[in-house]
Order: structure tokens, then sequence, then C-alpha cells
């Protein structure tokens, strides 16, 4: 029977926390109200031998932390407490950086003739004939020449086996070419009469080796079987035979050249040269990369899991993990990027034996749904984060706020338009070799017919990016039949009508932008990529087209989320609480009407997906969010404090490229930022800071950094963080945001509720539990407290035993919220609420509920009903355009505002915060607030 997780919680591995201190957590999560929990690399962890990596580097793993036996020990202890495990799986990529993963070494050594050579996603006869039968290696710090005169790249020779070194990067060297390095100086070899023979014995014997474009099975298969024995015999050689090893090691020392003497390189040059990989600086890769990444991400190499091989091979210890009832449940980490994300989930299913806990990392546009074939419980919770969220922002003030942000920075951006402008960034640069490779299969298919041979390379390329550009999704599903067995049989693919008008509009909207290309383009790839089959083609046609297709699909997605979420969500910075992953910050707010349809269909669609409100990848933390928020219900306020913190911090902007720097722009985000995130040291503002100029690429970037822009902001964020430059601004700066601090711990209060009582399955990043301002990783990745929070967990629950009035002890702690108790107490004792009435939270049906009076609009109220028992949540929002900082509490905050009960249900309830009693068909907020500002009542009786 699968298992439904009350609630999970996500910890950070690394250095700073292994898996048996996790396992040494595992009662403060229990007694927190946590079901499952899951961390962040188990899979590489526990794993790491079925994706191909070295039992060498297996070990290092385990020692730093945690291997398999740590594992089992964290789900013993699981186990012991009745919690589950969920494991974070990376289906689309793995690890490359310094080869140490087997199965790249052996693609590196071989190259096409390699048993792995399938299993990543090499295009092994790229546009570029030079890298056929090659690997582009983009690793080099500076022009490969360069490099190779300086004697950065070194032969060395090691147990029978040589190889290059590039610092800490190892890189192995075919068996062929092994002769190469042997037999140079041959008539100088200076040994025996039998150690020469066996010499060159050897010599003959590697020389004959099957090469990279071997393509008889059964060569392959033979040199594979052999291969040890080579080495072996090399390295049995050299131990037997000084005058041989002294040979080999002048060799050696030869061919790594002499610093000065360019000609000296000649012979590493030519070893390089014929090796199934071709060294290249970095910058290279994003035109010339013949291996699809994980983004633009080098060291992150994808694997074609279409394959049912690969999926065999990368599956099979995971497998044995669920089986054993090690692993409860899988977060699916970045689908997207797979050729066919439902035909994958499908398997993993039939492999985890059936009806498994399953959700995906999948990014939603606003009003779109998850495909229905895909067999998940749901998405991770992105979409729920901006749903929540936009409560929290008032929509009246739109208007207000966009003259904020259009006077400062002096123009007025579409956020559409710059949206695709960024893509267009990315596509023209860190991508263009991806573009540049689906162009040439677009025009490879173009030239099988006459009506489409005149379309020019140029001009399909520049349709595509246009389409790209356009596009309005992360990614669409066409041909991604489900399950994976209709996929061998069928002949026809399907496309959705949903994914069909995405692919439309984006076609539409590349050719309105360009009018002066050829409307046939367009209409020609529309066709295309609605999979519209011409009557003519036959059935290597038709798999011609849908395999475009579908690596069309995997495209859009890297470009999307690069373009999107790592460019302009740092430029448009009109209300930082709205730039989110999955969200768009051009809708400002959410109604409450959308908030509740939202909640009634994904109650129906996906009831145990999880609900997430901070994530190891969301542009700033839940609070953060919680606090920027506060300033869109004062607009007229914030723009006067904004105006003069410009006047007061004008003297700490210094001139780069000509201009006074940072902008109006950056100068904003970074006061956002710091109303959020306040209090907050230089050293983490400064790096925050400089991350989001670089994301931005506007000015400065992580491929062309512009140190003179670099600096200045720089001195612009120490300057202002200076008591002594800046006392002033500090001065002025902290007495608002203290304000935005009051006003943002009831709108985090509010959310941690109702995360908790919305349908799905709520999730906790790390920490949360108590105030967390962090920001983008890896400013969320630092080390948590753990002891801090077991300790006030521990004397909150006892205090909270002890105390003869709950009312009086909850309403003690709004008093002093500061100290972030109060959070843990509403996450404490909601979820405590949510485990003893599991099957309300996992069955129950949603009802909004109906709230009147002059402040209804500023209380959000639910119920979860089921079996004649309900739980309702009453929270506040928007409460800072009142104009008062009382607390919001009691008859005279709320006036005659009102809620009604859900029908049906005894209408007698008890506050699980404070113990009070309320009856009848409606309630008084002032009765419901009274002394606690969030309430979660459940019904008595029932």
């Amino acid at each position: 029977m699968k298992r439904i997780p009350v609630a999970t919680y996500r910890v950070q591995l690394g250095r700073d926390l292994t898996l048996d201190q996790v396992t040494g957590l595992l009662d403060y999560f229990e007694a927190l109200g946590i079901s499952d929990c899951y961390t962040s690399p188990i899979l590489e962890t526990a794993t790491k031998g079925s994706h191909g990596y070295d039992v060498a580097d297996h070990n290092r793993v385990r020692e730093e932390i945690g291997g398999e036996p740590a594992l089992e020990r964290l789900a013993t202890g699981l186990r012991a407490r009745g919690m589950g495990l969920l494991l974070d799986v990376v289906p689309n990529h793995m690890g490359i950086a310094r080869n140490n993963n087997a199965w790249w070494r052996d693609v590196l050594e071989k190259g096409p003739a390699s048993a792995y050579a399938s299993f990543f996603d090499i295009d092994w006869h790229p546009v570029k004939t030079e890298l056929h039968d090659k690997v582009l290696l983009p690793i080099l710090g500076d022009q490969y020449g360069a490099v190779l005169d300086r004697g950065e790249l070194q032969l060395r020779l090691s147990d029978g086996r040589f190889r290059v070194d590039y610092y800490d990067v190892v890189l192995p060297i075919a068996l062929r070419s092994y002769a190469r390095i042997l037999t140079h100086r041959m008539e100088e070899l200076k040994a025996g009469e039998e150690e020469t023979l066996r010499f060159k014995s050897l010599v003959t014997w590697f020389a004959t080796m099957p090469g990279a474009t071997e393509r008889d099975p059964d060569r392959i298969v033979a040199r594979d079987a052999d291969l040890e024995s080579g080495h072996d015999s090399l390295a049995a050689l050299l131990a037997a035979s000084p005058a041989v090893r002294a040979f080999v090691e002048d060799n050696v020392r030869i061919f790594n050249g002499v610093a000065g003497d360019p000609r000296s390189f000649d012979l590493l040059d030519a070893l390089l040269s014929e090796q199934s990989y071709r060294l290249a600086f970095w910058r290279v890769a994003g035109e010339e990369i013949n291996y699809r990444r994980f983004f633009d991400i080098n060291e992150l190499a994808a694997i074609r899991m279409e394959d049912p091989e690969v999926f065999a091979a990368t599956h099979r210890h995971l497998f044995r993990l669920v089986a054993d009832g090690v692993v409860t449940g899988l977060r699916i980490d970045h689908p997207d990027g797979l050729y066919a994300p439902g035909e994958y989930l499908h398997r993993l299913q039939e492999g985890c034996g059936g009806d498994f806990y399953v959700v995906a990392e999948k990014i939603l546009a606003p009003g779109e749904q998850l495909p229905e074939t895909w067999a998940t419980d749901g998405t991770t919770g992105y979409e729920f984060i901006n749903l929540l969220n936009g409560i929290f922002v008032d929509r009246t003030q739109a208007r207000a706020m966009d003259q904020v942000y259009t006077r400062l920075i002096k123009e007025r951006p579409a956020f559409a338009e710059v949206v695709y402008e960024c893509k267009r960034l990315i596509m023209e640069t860190s991508m263009a070799s991806e573009l540049n490779m689906l162009a040439h299969r677009l025009h490879g298919i173009s030239e099988k017919h006459r009506s489409s041979r005149d379309f020019t390379l140029r001009s399909l390329t520049a349709a595509l990016r246009e389409v790209i550009a356009a596009f309005p999704v992360y990614r669409t599903y066409a041909g991604d039949l489900s399950p994976a067995p209709a996929r061998a049989g069928a002949a026809a693919v399907a496309v959705t009508p949903s994914d069909r008008e995405y692919l439309v509009r984006a076609c539409a909207a590349a050719q309105r932008r360009t009018p002066a290309t050829n409307a046939l383009v367009y209409d020609w790839i529309c066709d295309l990529l609605t999979l519209r089959m011409p009557e003519w083609a036959d059935e290597a046609d038709r798999r011609a087209r849908t395999d475009f297709v579908m690596r069309f699909q995997q495209i859009t997605g890297p470009v999307t989320a690069k373009g999107y979420e790592d460019t302009a969500l740092y430029r448009f910075n009109r209300l930082l609480s709205l730039n989110e992953v999955g969200g768009d910050p051009s809708r400002f707010g959410t109604t409450l009407a959308e908030f509740h349809a939202g909640n009634t269909a994904r109650a129906a669609r996906s009831p145990h997906a999880l609900t997430a409100t901070s994530t190891h990848d969301t542009k700033r933390s839940e609070d953060v969010r919680a606090r920027i928020n506060v300033l869109s219900e004062i607009p007229h306020a914030w723009r006067r404090r904004v105006l003069e913190w410009q006047r007061l911090n004008r003297r700490h902007r210094t001139v780069a490229d000509r201009v006074p720097t940072p902008g109006a722009n950056t100068e904003y985000l970074i006061y956002q930022t710091l109303v959020g995130a306040w209090p907050i040291s230089r050293e983490r503002m400064h790096a925050y800071v400089m991350k989001a100029v670089h994301e931005a690429k506007s000015h400065t970037s992580w491929i062309n950094p512009n140190r003179p822009y670099n600096e200045a902001v720089s001195r612009f964020v120490e300057a202002i963080l200076d008591p002594a430059r800046s006392g002033a601004f500090l001065e002025d700066f902290t007495a608002f945001q203290q304000r935005i601090a009051h006003f943002g711990a009831f709108n985090s209060l509010a959310q941690t509720l109702v995360k908790i009582t919305a349908p799905g399955v709520p999730d906790f990043y790390q920490g949360t539990e108590l105030w967390d301002l962090s920001l983008v990783d890896p400013d969320n990745r630092r080390p948590v407290d753990w002891a801090l929070r077991r300790r006030t967990l521990d004397e909150l629950t006892a205090a909270h035993a002890s105390a003869p009035d709950a009312a009086a002890f909850a309403h003690e702690l709004v008093k002093m919220k500061e100290d972030g108790r109060v959070k843990m107490y509403v996450t404490a004792r909601a979820l405590g609420v949510r485990r003893a009435r599991a099957a309300l939270f996992q069955q129950g049906e949603y009802r909004a509920l109906e709230v009147t009076g002059a402040y209804a609009d500023e209380v959000c109220a639910f119920a979860r009903v089921h079996a004649g028992a309900a739980v309702v949540t009453v929270v506040p929002r928007l409460l800072a355009r009142r104009g008062t900082d009382a607390l919001p509490l009691g008859a005279e905050y709320w006036a005659d505002t009102r809620v009604t009960m859900p029908d049906g249900v005894a209408p007698a309830f008890r506050n699980d915060f404070t113990g009070e009693r309320r009856y009848g068909a409606t309630l008084a907020l002032a009765d419901v607030l009274a002394s606690f500002p969030v309430a979660l009542l459940e019904s008595e009786g029932g």
C-alpha cells in the first residue's frame, strides 16, 4: 500500500551535515511532527557504484557524507519511529568533474567504441567535422595552445597506465596511443634481448588494439575482456627491467616538453590529437560543445534515460533500496530534461512495484497543469509557493508600485519583453551550441523533400531561436506516449490539445516578431512541432521528425530556466517577493477567489503533492518574501524612504563604464533585499549582490566579468553597511525595517499555517521552523543551528504542557515574536493536528469559508471537512495598510468581521493554539483571533 507522508522535511547533506548526523536529528523531526525526511544527495551517496563512479570516489563520498552503512542506520532509525525516507533522484544527468565517473572515463578512453558511448547524450557527428568521433572537453582555463605551451598538461605513467593530468583532472590515454609513446626513440632502447622482445611484443599488442572507430562488436568485447592484462604486463615489465623503465620514463619526460620551447610540445600535441576527446578553453563550450548538459554546466553530462539499458543500469540499486523498504518515496529532480518524462515515470513506477509515492520537480507556468499521463502524486510545490505568496500582495496597489519602479529606474519595462530578451541572450551565448545542433537537425529534415528544401539553415536557425524565446511554458510533451509499451508498437504519436496550443502560440508570436521572415518557414515548423506528418512521410521520416520534436522539447526547458529564472528574475525588480521560480512577476498578487479555486483544483487533481514555501532553489526564503510583500501595501511610504536612501547614499556610488554605479535598478534590488533579510552581515549581503548582478548579465556576468563594475558595486554595498560612513542611512533604514518586519512576521505565521492545512503534503526546508532570512543558493545552504532548534522545541513543549492558561501562553509568544518561537509553535501544533487527523487532511474536502464585515478582505479562511469532522484555518493578510502597528487581535482590531463555519459540522470548535472554545454557525474574528493572530479550529464531537 502506498505510503502518503504527513509532512516532509528536507536537509542538505555536505561537509556540515552527514547521514549519521541526520540520524541523530530524528527525535527532533518526530517531535516536530514530520513523518518523512529527504536529503539532497542521498542518491549519489547510495548509488554512485551503479552510476558509473569508481570505488575510490565512492569511498571518498562515504567518508565525507556517509555511505551505505550510514544510509542503513538512517533507514533503521526512521522505521523505529514510523517515519519514511524520500529519495531525491536526479535521472537526467550525472557528474563528470575531475573524471571520477568510470562510465565517462571509459567513453573518453574508447570513444564511440565504448560500451557506455550510447549512455551519454553525445553527438558523435557534430557540425564541426574536426569533432567527429570526439567529445569536446571545455575544461581549460586558457586557449589550448597556451595551456599546452606552459606545460600545464602533463603525461603521467602509473601502474602500467598512461594518463594526462590537468591539475586535478585526470584524462585517460587510448590503448592504441600507448604505442606512440613506447616506440618513440625505439632505436635508443638499451635493454637485454629478452626484455626488448617482451617490450616490442607489448608495443605490438597496444598498436593492434581496436580504436575509437571500431565497429566490430567481437573485437570490442575481446579488447575489454583483455584490457587489464595489457596494463598488468606493462607494469610487470617496468618493474622487472630498470632499463625499460628508464627508457619509458625518459619518453614521458620528452613528451611533456620544455616551457619556453613550443616545438618541444609537438609530441604531446600529436598524442592528444588522436584521443577521443578534444581539450578546449572553457569559453568554447557555449558554441561547440557536443554533449548535452544540465543547463549550461559542463561538469554535468546528460544521459539517455530513454534507453532501456541505461534506465536499468542507473536504477538497479535504487529499486533494491525500494524493495528493501529503505526508501518509501521518490522526489524526481528536473524531469523536463528527459527525452520522454512520462515514459520514464511509468517505468519508474513499474520498477518500484506499482503504486509508489512519487513527486516531480516540475515547474508549472501560471495556468499550466501537470500532464495527466504522468505517474506521479504531483509536483514538489513551486506553483503552490506562488499561489500562496500572492494573497499577501496588495493587488489594489499594483499601479502605485509600478509608478514607484518606473520613476526610480526612468523606464517602464514589460516583464514579457525582459524574458524574451533574456532567453535570446542565453541562446546566443551559453547555449548557442545546443541551438546550432538542433537547427542542423531541422535543416536535415527540410532537405528531405522538395516542399521544404529551399528553407536555408540561416532562416531555420533564426526561426527556431524566435520560437523558443516566445515559448509560454518550460516545455511540451508531444510524442511522449505513456505507458512505455505503447511507444514501441504505435506509429501515431500524441499531442495534447494544451501542448498544441502552446506550440501554435509560440510559432505565431515568433512570426509576429519577425515579419520579414518567410511565413512558410513558421508554418512548416509549427506543423513539424505539432507532429502533423505529411502524407509522403515513410517510417524513417516519421521517426526523424518525432526525434527532432523530442529533442526540441529537451532544449526549451533549460533555455527558459536560464533565461527566466537565472536572468530575467534578476533584472525585473518591481517587487522582489514575486520573483520566484514558477512565478510571474507581471501578475501583481492573487485574489482570494483565485487562491481558493487553486486549492480546490489541487485537492481534486493532486491531493498528495508537496506544498512548499521554501526550497533549496527558491530565490529567497519564505520569511524574506513575507516581509517584502508588506511593501506592496505601503507604496507611497516606501517610495519616500527609497528616495531618501538614494539621497543619503549617492556619495557612495562611483563611476564605472562612465556611469554612476550601481544604477537605480540594482540599488532598488539592494534596498528590497535589505528590508527582507535584515539583519544581514556585510559578507552575506556582498555575496548575494555579486551573484545577483552576475546573473542579471546586464553589466557583468560569470562568463565575462566586468571588474570595474564589480568593484564599484562592492564598494557601495560595503559603504552603506558601514555605520561609520552611513550612520544616517542605517538609522533611518532600521526604523523603517522594524515596522516591515512586524507585519512580515504575521504574514509568515499565516503562510506557515496555510501550508500545513491546505491540500497536499507540507514540505519544510531545513531550519525554517524558526525565522529564516536566507537568500538564494548558496546562502540557503549555510549550516543550521540544530541544537538551538531542538532546545527551543523541547522548551516550548514543556512550557505549553505546564502553562495554566494556553491562551495567555500563546499571547506571550506573539509579544516576543522576534525570537522565532512563535513560528515553531505554529509549526509544531499544526503538524500535531495534521498527524492526529491524517485521514481528514489526506482525503478531506477543501471548502472556502465566507468572511463578512468591515475587514473581510483581510482574512483568508477555509475548512478541511471529512466524515462529519472539520479543521478550520483562519489567517490575516494585508495588515500594514491599516496604518496601525497594533497586534491584530480582539474586537478593537477586527470590529464586526465574522467567518461562517462549514455546513454539516457540529458548531463547536476548539482553537488548538489557545485552547479556547467557540460555538456557532458563524464566529466573530474578535473571538477567533482574540489571543493569537492565526487560528486552527478543530470541530468537537465529529
